[in-house]
């Protein structure tokens, strides 16, 4: 029998912990995962002990009770290789957990099976629920446009550096491309500071700098509805209502003048509509992050093109990528000082 590092995990946690840690490609799937007493043991990936040790794991040695060894990809394709040629060459061999929620992007070849293809990664996957993203997100409230193909709970609650995410991922985008971001706002020095952030959402940046971060107040601004519903749960979940502020609605109708320390424009496309509105509250001294979608090529014109036109003096002190969305153009991200 083979013998394998295995994570204890306590059990009230698992729920949440074991899909993140999948997520991270942490978790042995060819071995079961078995219990002790109150804990977990969770097979990890040979080479990654070293990393579920620095996030505070402890790790005993146990059996493996092995279950299929194959990768789910191709237990998938095996399982689902009756359907027509062009839609199992369509089949997604990449998907995103959301606790118990399996997040498909799904082709149009493979909509008229989808009921079946939703009950194959399921079981394969250990799925509750699995979504299709059909078109990806839409409008100024960037609402996502899926369709549950198995299973009908559609919350969940995704354990993400430290926080707790709750949402519903039929109502509700969720962009898992920007955890280096998300990460980084975590790290932030704001001992101190008034923070607003103009695009809370479900508190991507606002729960981060307000439970790590060290910021004394930080003003979560949100238009959409949904997401505002799961930003107050979220706020609570993670401890942090006596620092954060919710507001639903406009950003541009936020009273007051040059009270931020600190803001955040987590938007994109659009964001320079909002500048004014972000120069308008800031401090002296203050710094604004920036996001923005622009050419790979003049990314950086184009960010000293928006901020020369603010109205204020402004220094750039940094701009990251944050991700790539489009053949040649990418997510950007400017720290921006205003003189």
């Amino acid at each position: 029998m083979r013998v394998t590092k295995q994570a204890r995990i306590r059990s009230s946690e698992a729920a949440d912990t074991i899909p993140y840690l999948m997520e991270l490609e942490l978790v042995d799937r060819s071995a079961k995962i078995s219990k002790d007493g109150d804990f977990r043991l969770v097979p990890i990936t040979s080479g990654k002990e070293d990393e579920l040790i620095r996030m505070g794991y402890e790790l005993v040695e146990g059996p493996a009770y092995t279950m299929e060894r194959r990768r789910p990809q191709e237990r998938i394709m095996e399982e689902l290789s009756d359907l027509p040629e062009e839609a199992v060459s369509a089949l997604p061999m990449k998907w995103e957990y959301a606790g118990d929620v399996v997040i498909l992007k799904i082709d149009g070849r493979c909509l008229p099976y989808k009921e079946r293809i939703g009950e194959t990664y399921a079981r394969i996957l250990g799925a509750k629920t699995v979504c299709a993203d059909m078109n990806g997100i839409a409008g100024e409230l960037r609402r996502p446009s899926t369709e549950t193909i198995y299973g009908g709970e559609t919350e969940a609650v995704r354990l993400e550096n430290g926080i707790l995410y709750e949402f519903d991922v039929s109502r509700i985008m969720f962009a898992s491309g920007n955890i280096d971001e998300r990460q980084r706002m975590k790290e932030l020095d704001c001992k101190g500071e008034t923070v607003v952030d103009m695009f809370a959402g479900i508190g991507y940046f606002t729960l981060p700098i307000a439970k790590f971060a060290g910021a004394r107040k930080v003003f979560a601004c949100e238009k959409n509805p949904d997401s505002y519903r799961y930003l107050l749960k979220n706020i609570e979940r993670n401890g942090v209502s006596d620092k954060v502020v919710p507001i639903l609605g406009d950003n541009r109708n936020l009273p007051g003048k040059r009270f931020a320390d600190r803001v955040v424009m987590g938007y994109v496309q659009k964001t320079s509509e909002f500048l004014p509105k972000a120069m308008e509250i800031v401090k002296r001294g203050g710094i604004i992050h920036y996001h923005d979608t622009f050419y790979v090529n003049d990314h950086k014109e184009r960010i000293e093109s928006v901020f020369s036109e603010a109205g204020r003096d402004c220094e750039i002190e940094r701009i990251r990528e944050v991700k790539s969305f489009a053949p040649s153009v990418s997510h950007y991200v400017a720290d921006v000082r205003v003189l």
